[in-house]
């Protein structure tokens, strides 16, 4: 999203392909998974996009400094804070800790926003040029992006350029609205998009210098629209295939502003002319205030001092002897973080490990009776593997549930009919009275049964199985003393009536629940051939060793165990173990209760996430501020407040760092686009945020409106960040602690230079952690390492 001085002008198509890499992609509401909003601007600093992002809309992506002085006089941030800042970043201008604090009440330096032509057009009519635009491209986007929500379709779907322009053609309300000729104007426009932004692109005289920043703006105004188009390029690109639709939607944008400047060409040509200049200009000089990055980087300081804080309180690792009594794998999501450590609390003998969501087990699955292929990995990755449910009544069940779902969908599409939406309301309406309350009470939880056993294709050779298998088992630095009871838990949140409800899922799965993952790589684990073969690659599992799979509601913080293959001999552990959990359960709930809005109690908590009325169910990964990966010894008994990843990382088991690389090319990267996502959706809710839950209305299936009209919205809905008075989420930089030489997080990084920039440009903040769990070093860019928080210091900060 950055604004970049071209040392020669590209061509148009250029500057489209660099526009589209600009706009994040918004996956569709059945897997909302978290995406960095700043994607494109890896390459730039915070403080850098922020200004070209004021350039777009006049926004800041930087809280208001009211906030940070707020943060200032209650204590949470430091002099040794701001001084830490000023060094890194501001060192040499002069900026104490003083002078910070003297300049809080003058208002951050924005560059004006960039003008469009309907900016320009609007000033000589009364009518909201803007508002028009996306409003009526609303009324075709939604129709033209719909999944099966629609009743009936309004035109052909295919390209989204000529479908706009046969949509157009049709619509009467810009001339309703006042906007003459627009119908003509749309029907003689190029067939070609291409061509069409070519032309049109000579016809305003846009500088070619100047054309990605104009085409960034412009998609940015189309808010969720571009970014869903965005999404589809992605996916295409994925599949080894190119989607042009991104250009076709900048296309239709620029179509609006073609009919502004000719339909008031003689008002406003010199304007234009200027706001081209400006544009070019503001390109060429991007004056930043080192002030804004210093204020940032105190808050980030800040919370860093408190990670060394409480890893320096740790209590002193007392040694297990033998075999842990059970071993719980969770997916390393912040909110696993408060069950590990009340379940650690419940029984000294069972030992936590924190592991990647989707358990190293990319699958391309398929739910019972279903056809739809539900994508359970990170979004970064293409499935390798293929898993489907399974039952041993399956014709007779497959077709019951076909039929019901046929139903279901037959009645809800009569409900919504528009012959027979009013007749419904008033002669049915009474029949759903009970069904709102016991909904609106949580007393209802709806089907509970246990889904069917997943199978993985069996097509998957056995040598893959269990290379798949040590895979993993090395990640997680479990290769030996492996318990006579193992878990693996996935996580998942059981809410109602929360279109953004995949958004509480495992991002690591796609944006599903991780259940399915957790139980196909307990069947592999427990597969005697696969062991048979671990063994021979030197990984010895214990022949009375088992594996569960499990689902942590993170909502309710009850975890539900599967166990598909039954063993007689650990029957009494397996039920031993569901007690622990169900304990481990109610403190967690007790723990998380007091910041849940209007919980009153442990007891309320599990009944949030069925209520369909409750717009907070949780908190989700709200307040994610560390990812940790190091021996669960560094952070055991650390209370860390459900605000960290906790990824289990032996670098002595690590001989060629292969899992460090891993670790650094994918969990970290995932975590770092929800923490950038919780982040824009808290201090650019306008523009990376779905506004209020309570104003939403779905549209196609897709995504949401605030209201009946306006662009698509995208990130998060507001409930999700703030508690109506303040932000629950700090909007604070992901800092990642690691514990392994620098040497060799250095060679990594080396080698994915994408991941290097996000560090090199402090999107995310870098630690080496010694064996002493102290963040020992800091990474200070293009790698170079100084001191972090160690010796001395720790013990003050424990003191």
């Amino acid at each position: 999203m950055l604004l970049k001085t071209q040392t020669a002008p590209a061509s148009t198509s250029e500057s489209i392909r660099k526009a589209t890499g600009n706009i994040p992609p918004l996956w569709p509401l059945k897997a909302n998974v978290a995406v960095n909003p700043f994607l494109g601007s890896n390459r730039a600093t915070l403080s850098e996009t922020s200004k070209s992002f004021a350039g777009y809309t006049g926004h800041s992506l930087l809280m208001p400094r009211a906030w940070f002085a707020d943060k200032l006089k209650s204590g949470e941030i430091l002099d040794e804070d701001i001084e830490a800042a000023i060094e890194t970043a501001a060192d040499g201008t002069g900026l104490t800790p003083d002078g910070v604090r003297a300049r809080l009440d003058a208002p951050e330096a924005l560059p004006e926003r960039a003008a469009t032509l309907l900016d320009l057009a609007a000033e000589h009519t009364r009518l909201n040029l803007s508002a028009i635009m996306s409003e009526r491209i609303t009324a075709w986007a939604s129709n033209y992006f719909d999944e099966g929500q629609a009743l009936w379709y309004l035109f052909d779907k295919g390209r989204a350029w000529p479908s706009w322009r046969s949509f157009a053609l049709d619509d009467l309300s810009p001339e309703i609205l006042g906007l003459d000729g627009f119908a003509r104007f749309a029907d003689k426009l190029p067939e070609s998009a291409t061509d069409f932004v070519e032309a049109a692109c000579s016809e305003l005289g846009l500088p070619p210098a100047a054309a990605e920043s104009y085409f960034t703006q412009l998609l940015l105004e189309l808010g969720g629209w571009s970014q869903l188009g965005r999404y589809r390029h992605w996916t295409a690109g994925q599949a080894g295939e190119d989607d042009m639709i991104v250009g076709d939607l900048l296309a239709i944008r620029l179509a609006w502003e073609l009919y502004a400047y000719r339909t008031f060409k003689e008002k406003i040509a010199l304007a234009w002319t200027r706001a081209c200049r400006r544009r070019l200009k503001s390109m060429e000089s991007i004056r930043l205030d080192p002030l804004d990055e210093v204020l940032q980087l105190s808050l980030d300081h800040a919370a860093q001092r408190r990670l060394a804080r409480t890893l320096a309180d740790q209590p002193e690792e007392t040694a297990t002897a033998g075999r842990p009594g059970v071993q719980a794998a969770f997916c390393i999501d912040v909110r696993s973080e408060v069950f590990r450590r009340a379940l650690e609390s419940v029984d000294e003998s069972v030992e936590t490990l924190g592991f990647a969501g989707f358990f190293g087990l990319g699958v391309d699955h398929q739910a019972f009776a279903s056809d739809v292929h539900e994508k359970r990995l990170p979004v970064l990755l293409s499935p390798a593997l293929q898993s489907c449910e399974t039952d041993h009544e399956n014709a007779a069940k497959d077709r019951a549930k076909r039929y019901r779902a046929r139903a279901v969908r037959a009645w809800g599409r009569f409900k919504l009919a528009a012959v027979s939406s009013f007749a419904f309301v008033e002669s049915a309406g009474p029949i759903y009275i009970s069904k709102l309350i016991l909904g609106s009470l949580g007393i209802k939880a709806g089907r509970t049964e246990t889904p069917p056993l997943p199978n993985m294709d069996p097509s998957v050779s056995l040598q893959s199985r269990t290379e798949a298998a040590e895979t993993i088992l090395r990640a997680m630095s479990l290769t030996s003393n492996f318990a006579h009871l193992v878990l693996m838990i996935g996580h998942g949140a059981d809410v109602r009536n929360n279109p953004h409800a995949s958004a509480l899922q495992c991002g690591a799965c796609g944006g599903y629940a991780g259940d399915v993952n957790a139980r196909l790589l307990a069947g592999l684990l427990n597969d005697a051939d696969v062991r048979a073969g671990l063994r021979d690659r030197g990984i010895e599992i214990p022949a009375d060793t088992h594996f569960v799979g499990g689902l942590h509601d993170t909502t309710s913080d009850r975890v539900t165990l599967y166990d598909d293959q039954p063993s007689a001999a650990h029957a009494k552990q397996i039920e031993a173990a569901r007690g622990l959990l169900e304990t481990a359960g109610v403190r967690a709930r007790s723990e998380r209760s007091p910041r849940l809005p209007r919980s009153t109690g442990p007891r309320s908590v599990l009944k949030r996430g069925r209520s369909w009325s409750q717009t907070r169910p949780e908190w989700g990964l709200a307040g994610c501020s560390a990812f940790i990966a190091a021996p669960r010894a560094r952070t055991a008994g650390s209370n860390l407040a459900g605000r960290s990843f906790l990824h289990s990382y032996d670098w002595r088991e690590d001989k060629d760092f292969r899992v460090l690389e891993l670790i650094l090319t994918a969990p970290v990267v995932v975590a770092s686009w929800i923490s950038l996502q919780y982040y824009g959706s808290t201090v650019a809710p306008a523009f990376f945020g779905a506004g209020n839950k309570l104003l939403h209305n779905v549209v196609g299936g897709v995504g949401v409106l605030e209201g009946n009209g306006g662009p698509l919205r995208s990130g998060l809905p507001i409930q999700s960040v703030n508690d109506g008075r303040n932000a629950m989420h700090e909007p604070v930089r992901l800092s990642v602690c690691i514990e392994a030489p620098r040497e060799a997080i250095s060679e990594v990084l080396d080698a994915h230079p994408d991941v290097k920039a996000l560090f090199d440009n402090r999107w995310l903040h870098l630690f080496a952690m010694n064996d002493a769990g102290e963040l020992a070093w800091r990474y200070a860019g293009d790698g170079h390492w100084r001191p972090g928080f160690t010796g001395a210091q720790a013990g003050d900060l424990a003191a």
